[in-house]
């Protein structure tokens, strides 16, 4: 029989999409399954370079996105301006996504090590030196002068420190502690960081109670009173509170960030989610904290299938408040969708399905694509197809609305384009979130937090079926799959209890074999990756894990 299924359990590393048990290398199909007696996929079917396209278009998405913080940083400081067109005002939390964008560009060549090196010198030597951390207690403000250090005022009262802006400057900043690993000016490197990490007060900020509070400014103290609860983009906040070495926060102020009614189960068109707000929120939830934070490894009594699934479901939900549940008049599609913070056209605003304006922002699907990689490159695709009217010289603009023929044109911010080199990168590699957990200190934080590994069952606990609204009701329909632009492999995570081995098995919607394969699985989570051997269509397939003890199902479509 021809051989059209190559099925691989691959180790620890593949792509950095899942963390896998086992030794590294492929247990490979031999095509030969007499017993199964397999259909062979009608028409000669040969597959196609299809994903080359995907790896070319992520990676100009990418590197143009990343030209937001190289070439357009500010030329005193090094950091991110808040905005394009800007003057002089650098945003500290978009700099740290501007900071692990560096990696991920050191890392692809878009820029040496040697220049990488230079730039981080001068970001590090500016915050430690210059900017206004030492009268606020260790913090950095929302926005400071990029020239002279100076804090500027964000809005009225917020003159001071910013402890979530400082969060997700931290974030970066302790990404590139772990990945500037060597000697001479990247030593210098990592104990300015250091520094500045080890001064960070971050108890000064519970103002002596069991929450953390957002701000604090010299000149009116507390007065601005916002507490941090969740769920929202601040996370990160908690976990690097209680996960400082010198100035840490007890488990008894953690627990203030699960403690409202923003982290509580809830349903939106099909879907069940923890932990979440009315119908969830932007899109930069599940994108800010999640940068460095690898939602695949961490789970809690609140989320207990664990951070992922709790973001994918958050990203499903958004785009199907997009396509079933928005008024038709906004034009979304497919192909546009996603609500997140961004310019829209009577200004800046946090869109959701609770503050629907039209507008979509590019970075609310890019950004997602770990959690939803096939439908986040339906909207990439649509946008590069678009590219006259949507992309400019650092990527897809800020945002667009279709209804009303307005596109943010040459309009951009640090906070929605920095992410987009970020979180393909998780996508593609993992290679933020795997620098980032490393910490030393990240860990104990995860421990004092409560957070830990999810208890997975037998399965495919980390693959969600998309509903379709059909007939009054919410149907699960498949996941759709697409093929890594990396490796051209569709990849299926899956987990086993104890090792052994594992039959697969394809069946087609008339319940005919396809496929049959056994592996040998390792305890844990091993991945499944396959080469394309249908061609691309709309059918739904049926991939069995058949174990011993019992079996699980997965519908997919294999796009």
């Amino acid at each position: 029989m021809k051989r059209y299924f190559k099925l691989l359990v691959l180790g620890i590393g593949l792509m950095g999409m899942f963390s896998c048990g086992g030794e590294d290398g492929p247990i490979v199909d031999s095509g030969n399954n007499p017993d199964g007696n397999p259909v062979e996929p009608p028409g000669g079917f040969t597959p196609d370079q299809a994903y080359e396209e995907d790896r070319k278009l992520l990676n100009l998405v990418q590197k143009e996105s990343f030209s937001y913080m190289w070439d357009y940083g500010h030329p005193v400081s090094g950091l991110a301006y808040e905005r394009y067109p800007g003057e002089g005002v650098v945003t500290i939390g978009g700099s740290g996504f501007g900071i692990a964008s560096i990696v991920v560009a050191c890392e692809r060549g878009w820029i040496t090590r040697q220049e990488a090196v230079a730039r981080m010198l001068k970001i590090t030597d500016f915050l430690k030196n210059k900017s206004e951390r030492t009268k606020l207690h260790g913090a950095f403000p929302h926005w400071m002068n990029g020239e002279t250090g100076k804090t500027v005022q964000f809005s009225e009262g917020d003159d001071g420190a910013d402890i979530v802006e400082t969060a997700f400057l931290f974030e970066g900043l302790l990404i590139a502690r772990q990945y500037f690993a060597g000697t001479g000016d990247e030593e210098i490197i990592r104990n300015n960081i250091t520094t500045m990490w080890e001064e960070m007060e971050w108890d000064w900020f519970t103002q002596g109670q069991n929450v953390l509070y957002w701000h604090w400014s010299p000149n009116t103290g507390f007065n601005k009173n916002m507490q941090i609860t969740g769920f929202n983009e601040c996370m990160m906040t908690y976990i690097l509170a209680v996960s400082s070495p010198t100035h840490p926060v007890s488990r008894a102020v953690y627990d203030a960030w699960t403690s409202t009614s923003g982290y509580m189960q809830r349903v939106h068109n099909g879907y069940t989610i923890e932990a979440a707000v009315d119908y969830c929120g932007p899109l930069f939830f599940t994108h800010y904290s999640f940068i460095g934070l690898d939602p695949r490894k961490i789970a809690d009594e609140f989320v207990t299938k664990g951070y992922f699934i709790r973001n994918t479901t958050h990203t499903l939900i958004n785009r199907a408040y997009c396509l079933e549940t928005a008024p038709k008049t906004n034009k979304y599609s497919e192909k546009s969708w996603g609500l997140t913070a961004s310019y829209a056209t009577d200004g800046y605003t946090a869109s959701s399905p609770k503050n629907d304006v039209g507008t979509i922002a590019p970075t609310a699907a890019l950004s997602s694509m770990p959690y939803t990689p096939h439908y986040s490159m339906q909207v990439l695709w649509n946008l590069y197809s678009n590219k006259d009217k949507y992309w400019g010289k650092y990527g897809p603009f800020d945002a667009y609305c279709d209804s009303r023929n307005w596109v943010s044109t040459d309009k951009y911010l640090a906070i929605d384009q920095l992410p987009i080199v970020c979180m393909i990168e998780n996508y593609r590699s993992g290679l933020l979130w795997n620098l980032f957990m490393k910490d030393a200190d990240l860990k104990n934080g995860l421990s004092v937090a409560g957070l830990h590994y999810p208890e997975y069952k037998t399965g495919f606990p980390l693959m969600m079926t998309t509903k379709e609204y059909v007939n009054g009701t919410y149907k699960a329909i498949a996941h759709d799959l697409r093929r890594h632009p990396d490796t051209g492999l569709y990849t299926v995570p899956f987990y086993c209890q104890s090792a052994g081995e594992v039959t697969f098995k394809v069946t087609d919607s008339g319940n005919r074999l396809i496929k049959e394969i056994q592996v040998s699985a390792t305890q844990g989570e091993n991945t499944l990756a396959f080469e394309q051997f249908v061609s691309t269509t709309e059918e739904v397939y049926t991939l069995t894990m058949v174990y011993s003890g019992g079996e699980a199902k997965l519908k997919i479509r294999m796009n």
